[in-house]
């Protein structure tokens, strides 16, 4: 039953309670053609009184369900759900920057893998290689340090694609919180969007991450490098020094 009809209603029964009222007070007047009966005002006024407080009662529990029924629509409000759901195009959207974070090349974000490969053509570089080994060290490296700058561009690509979608999303939050009809769905719609901004920030923590890991292969890259030189200059030393000898050139009559 709505608020409305039950007001309706309400205003029915109280006039039907006084259409009442009148009809007891006048069924209770003595009739005309017994002139010899006596009239007891005192009950008289005793019955109608108790009417009266009858009445008086039945107002008093229309009043109080009134309240409670307007009681109930407000809580009606207040528990109704946010129509707006954002949830699953935020998963996407998470979903979409971890598979790019997976794709990553030669050294994974692992640090199983970070010591496998770090240990293979960072810190191995010595003097007792071959100059083969060095030069493919070096290649190795390089392929590393581009790898990680291509990953970094894409995921700063992917961050910077979902800015539109971000400020789509926002703004209906924004909009359903402003016009929420009860206290749920104003709770709703600021809890979708402190995940909004949590996504926002896990891309954030992802692209510095990359590029982090970008800038640290190639640093690791030049001193690998500076120790592969070294190397390769203790391979030259061990060679004899160049000992000039004179060369007799055909028809220069020397």
């Amino acid at each position: 039953m709505t608020e409305k009809s039950f007001r309706i209603r309400e205003k029915r029964f109280r006039s039907g309670c006084v259409l009442a009222l009148g009809l007891i007070s006048f069924a209770s007047l003595p009739p005309a053609h017994a002139q010899w009966a006596v009239y007891d005002g005192a009950n008289h006024v005793q019955s109608i009184l108790i009417a009266a407080r009858e009445l008086q009662q039945i107002d008093n529990q229309i009043t109080s369900l009134a309240n409670q029924a307007q009681m109930l629509v407000n809580q009606g409000r207040n528990l109704a759900t946010l129509p707006l759901s954002t949830l699953s195009t935020l998963q996407s959207t998470v979903s979409q920057t971890t598979a790019l974070l997976a794709q990553a090349q030669n050294i994974a974000y692992s640090v199983q893998s970070v010591e496998q490969q770090y240990q293979q053509s960072y810190s191995s570089v010595s003097s007792g290689m071959s100059d083969s080994t060095l030069f493919n060290q070096a290649q190795t490296r390089w392929q590393n340090s581009v790898g990680g700058f291509e990953d970094a561009l894409k995921l700063q690509a992917r961050v910077v694609g979902n800015i539109p979608s971000d400020s789509s999303a926002m703004t209906q939050l924004v909009s359903a919180s402003q016009n929420s009809t009860g206290a749920l769905q104003a709770a709703q719609a600021g809890n979708q969007l402190m995940a909004l901004q949590s996504r926002q920030l896990s891309d954030i923590q992802a692209e510095l991450a990359a590029n982090g890991r970008a800038a640290e292969l190639e640093r690791a890259r030049q001193a690998a490098n500076e120790a592969g030189a070294e190397a390769q200059y203790q391979h030259f030393a061990q060679y004899d020094a160049y000992v000039p000898e004179a060369v007799s050139v055909p028809g220069s009559g020397d």
